[in-house]
């Protein structure tokens, strides 16, 4: 896996030079200037630990709960003041901001504090999105939500089916109670995350989850796939990639004959303007342990350390523990590659950014994919469009570099607060 990755990281950075994460960072972090930038704010907390998830989480202890969001408190206003000491009259713009987790609704009663500390900084201007365990989604903590300010929920069910939630260790959901729920507090957007490629898992399983979804109030779904990372302790198999296309092309064929929109590789929306992506942003600052802050020429990630996070903060600096500094074709492989999580990439998008058309930086390897399959030109809107098989092939290319980047930084970071270098 890692030769096909490090080739094609050679191929279109014209360079050997590998992404180098090292333990330096920066003090201020240099958003000012940065155009749609959103914000995200990680929340490891859970009451139990699912064996398949990868992410930064602990179990939940109300005491370091409360502990933790007064570090986290502080931290926003570390970064934050860097606006109000240059005198800026006016507070930084902001596409969206997304809570994730661990469980964030485990944090119901102090989410509205979070919010407003970002708020004196920030003008959020596209909603607030936060994440649901499903046995959160209650009326009494919904309406708090509301009441704080979160406009998008997404609710994590994986699988209503109980042989799939046998498989991932995951309770029933009472669709009844559910739906309740969901009806005596609306919100703009109810996405609900579903996982894909499971072991026999068929398209009618998963045709009858998407049904499922919106029946009981969703208006978004997202079906992700299984990735088998080594650092977890789940023993579920990976589906083989023949498998797994067909699936993934059922899904997507299924979704469009019902006339869902396709946002991204995996999600689809049931009505106009309902989204929810905490990923697909050009620039965006990450607060907790474990967040990631992407700027114009670095990228930077948080000790996963809960008590290392709030010792860094107790000593007035930032909680970063690795960070890389892109050269300028690292940047656009990374803007490309996520802004591709969309199925489309718009020439004029890529041009207001790097100040180079796309085509002067990569007009032969958009050619080749043309001629391979994976994308269609619109040239009068100037944008490459996936195909089904582009799509797919996407999605492969993704689970190799999850596995051979996410998957090793994330592994080390587990273990160590404070890495001196990762290199891939």
């Amino acid at each position: 896996m890692s030769l096909i990755t490090n080739l094609t990281r050679m191929w279109l950075t014209r360079s050997v030079k590998p992404f180098t994460f090292t333990n330096e960072y920066d003090s201020v972090l240099p958003f000012e200037n940065a155009e749609n930038l959103g914000l995200y704010v990680h929340i490891p907390f859970c009451k139990s630990i699912c064996s398949f998830c990868p992410y930064c989480k602990i179990l939940y202890d109300k005491e370091l709960l409360d502990r933790y969001i007064d570090y986290l408190l502080q931290e926003i206003h570390l970064v934050g003041k860097n606006l109000s000491e240059k005198n800026l009259s006016e507070k930084k713009r902001v596409t969206s901001l997304y809570f994730g987790g661990g469980t964030p609704a485990l944090a119901v009663e102090r989410i509205g504090e979070i919010i407003q500390a970002l708020e004196e900084y920030f003008e959020i201007s596209q909603g607030v999105g936060l994440e649901l365990h499903p046995s959160n989604v209650t009326a009494e903590i919904l309406l708090k939500l509301k009441k704080a300010g979160v406009t998008k929920i997404s609710i994590g069910i994986q699988s209503f089916q109980e042989k799939f939630q046998n498989i991932l260790g995951r309770k029933a959901v009472d669709t009844l109670a559910l739906k309740k729920a969901l009806e005596a507090v609306p919100f703009e957007t109810v996405s609900m995350d579903f996982i894909f490629a499971l072991p026999n898992q068929t398209f009618e399983d998963l045709k009858s989850d998407i049904d499922t979804a919106f029946l009981v109030g969703a208006n978004h779904i997202a079906v992700y796939p299984f990735i088998d990372f080594t650092f977890t302790k789940s023993k579920v198999r990976a589906m083989k990639k023949k498998e797994k296309r067909k699936l993934l092309d059922d899904i997507t064929l299924y979704c469009y004959e019902k006339g869902y929109e396709r946002d991204s590789i995996w999600t689809f929306s049931k009505e106009k303007g309902a989204k929810y992506s905490s990923m697909t942003r050009e620039n965006f600052l990450g607060f907790g342990a474990s967040a990631t802050t992407l700027l114009r020429n670095q990228f930077k990630i948080n000790t996963f350390s809960v008590e290392e996070y709030i010792k860094r903060i107790e000593s007035k600096t930032l909680p970063t523990s690795l960070t890389i500094r892109f050269s300028e074709r690292q940047r656009m492989i990374y803007w490309l590659f996520w802004t591709a999580y969309t199925t489309k990439v718009q020439e004029r998008d890529f041009e207001k950014f790097f100040k180079v058309p796309l085509k002067k930086m990569y007009g032969k390897e958009l050619r080749l994919a043309r001629k391979l399959g994976f994308v269609t030109y619109e040239k009068d809107k100037g944008e490459y469009k996936m195909t089904l098989k582009g799509a797919f092939y996407y999605h492969y290319y993704e689970n190799y570099y999850t596995l051979s980047y996410i998957d090793k930084m994330w592994g080390i970071m587990r273990k160590v607060a404070f890495p001196e270098k990762i290199e891939f």
